[in-house]
């Protein structure tokens, strides 16, 4: 016969300090898979990135991966839209509506190249999706709404700028912010090759400080020059 009180110690409901432990464990072993899969997809491919060795690095249980993400495509697709949300929540922290315009650009070019510099995975993973012809990125139904806040934010820095006399106005947002990506990707993911065919160290904080400076007065000056002059 069953002991009365270990049946109601065993159906007694968990105390909430133990029960909350569980929602931030699997918090915590799904942002440990997504960072651990970031490394794997950004350095292998999403051909070449392996399911196990994601759950390796991230000391995860292979199972959970799957009760998580669902399978490897899914797993990817995930890591595309964190890394997006990554940066436009950047972007959105800068609050550059707060600043005069040439304050903006200058804070948005700094940022935008910094956050490539940081997160040099970054430029590799779009890298991936771009050899991927964007087959995954099209099928997020989120990503073009996290892009449309930013191009709006640039839009209203250029009217601000035009209408404050400083910045032209016949600038197409779209293309200026490809602009500005480019002048920090490019930097970030031909760093070693740029290094040997110049004979520079581009790594070092001399060089990424003047690359930075550079982008800044590229895009200042762009903005500024009136078309025909």
């Amino acid at each position: 016969m069953s002991d009365p009180s270990s049946t109601a110690v065993a159906q007694a409901p968990l105390p909430k300090a133990e029960a909350s432990k569980r929602p931030r464990n699997s918090a915590k072993t799904k942002a440990s898979i997504l960072a651990a899969a970031r490394v794997e997809f950004a350095d292998r491919g999403f051909e070449g990135a392996r399911v196990d060795a994601i759950a390796d690095r991230a000391g995860a249980n292979k199972r959970l991966l799957y009760h998580y993400f669902g399978n490897k495509e899914e797993l990817y697709r995930a890591v595309l839209l964190d890394a997006y949300q990554e940066i436009r929540r950047g972007e959105k922290a800068l609050s550059l509506d707060q600043y005069d315009p040439v304050q903006a650009m200058d804070r948005l070019v700094r940022f935008t190249f910094r956050h490539f510099l940081a997160n040099p995975w970054f430029p590799r993973l779009l890298g991936t999706e771009n050899i991927e012809n964007a087959r995954f990125l099209k099928t997020l139904p989120d990503i073009k709404a996290l892009h449309s806040p930013l191009v709006g934010q640039i839009a209203a820095i250029i009217e601000r700028g035009a209408a404050s006399g400083v910045f032209r106005r016949d600038v197409d947002p779209v293309q200026l912010y490809i602009s500005v990506a480019a002048l920090g990707f490019f930097y970030v993911s031909n760093t070693a090759t740029l290094s040997v065919i110049f004979e520079r160290d581009l790594s070092s904080v001399n060089m990424v400080q003047e690359r930075e400076a550079h982008a800044v007065q590229m895009v200042l000056d762009f903005l500024r020059t009136k078309p025909g002059a």
